[in-house]
C-alpha cells in the first residue's frame, strides 16, 4: 500500500500542463486547433503502484464506423482490448517510473479472488467520464476499492471513455476521457480529456495519449 499517502498530497504533486493550441489561422478546409490538454505528470507518482482499469466504452461517429480503417474496432470486445493495449503501451513507455498494474493483471487477480472482488470489466467505470463527478459513486467506489486493495494500491487510473469522430480534412479525432481516483477516499483527484488526430483510429488515439503523457524534456 502507499505509505500514509492521502488524496491532498497526491493531488498537490500532480502537474497539469496546458498544451497551447497553435495561434496561426487554420487553412481553408482544415479543422480548428484542438483544445488544450491537461497532461498527466507520471513523475509525481514515481514508485507508487497505480492500478489501470480497463476501458469499457468506445463510441464512434457513423462516418468513422463506415471507414475501412475502423475495422479493428467493429467488434466491441476486440476494440476495447486494442484500446487497452495502446493505453498500456503508452503508460509503460512514457511513464516507466510508475509501477502500473495493467488490466490483464487486474483480471487475473480478480479471477484468483474466487468472486471476492468484481470483474474489472463489469464495474461501470465509464460513469466517471462525467466532468461533474468529483467523487466516485457507490457501488462503483466499493468495487474499485476491493479490486485495487488486492493489487496493493489505492490509486486508480481510469480511461473512462473513448470516442472517434471525423474531421473536415479526412482525419479522425480521438477523445479520451481519463481520471485518476483515490479508491480509499472515493475522490477524483484529476481528470483530463485528451484529444488527438490521425489518419486511422489507432493514430488518433496514440496522438491523444502523446498529448496526455508528454515525455520529460519534450523528447
Amino acid at each position: 500500500m502507499i505509505p500514509h499517502s492521502n488524496s491532498s498530497s497526491v493531488l498537490s504533486g500532480l502537474l497539469l500542463i496546458s498544451v497551447a493550441a497553435p495561434a496561426c489561422a487554420k487553412a481553408q478546409g482544415e479543422p480548428a486547433p484542438l483544445a488544450p490538454v491537461a497532461a498527466f505528470s507520471t513523475q509525481a507518482l514515481a514508485g507508487k503502484k497505480v492500478g489501470v482499469l480497463p476501458l469499457t466504452l468506445v463510441v464512434a461517429d457513423p462516418a468513422v464506423q463506415a471507414d475501412s480503417g475502423y475495422e479493428p474496432y467493429r467488434d466491441r470486445r476486440a476494440g476495447l482490448s486494442r484500446a487497452d493495449s495502446l493505453i498500456g503501451e503508452a503508460l509503460l513507455g512514457r511513464g516507466p517510473e510508475v509501477p502500473w498494474v495493467l488490466p490483464p493483471e487486474l483480471r487475473k487477480m480478480a479471477r484468483r479472488s474466487g468472486g471476492f472482488v468484481p470483474d474489472p470489466d463489469q464495474m461501470g467505470q465509464a460513469i466517471l467520464r462525467s466532468p461533474k463527478l468529483v467523487s466516485i459513486p457507490d457501488p462503483l467506489r466499493s468495487s474499485m476499492r476491493s479490486l485495487l486493495a488486492i493489487a496493493d494500491t489505492r490509486l486508480a487510473f481510469v480511461p473512462a471513455s473513448l470516442g472517434f469522430s471525423p474531421e473536415t480534412n479526412g482525419q479522425i479525432r480521438a477523445d479520451l476521457s481519463v481520471v485518476l481516483a483515490d479508491t480509499r477516499t472515493g475522490k477524483v483527484l484529476w481528470r483530463s480529456l485528451a484529444l488527438g488526430r490521425g489518419k486511422l483510429p489507432d493514430d488518433a488515439l496514440n496522438a491523444a495519449l502523446a498529448a496526455l503523457l508528454p515525455l520529460a524534456g519534450g523528447q
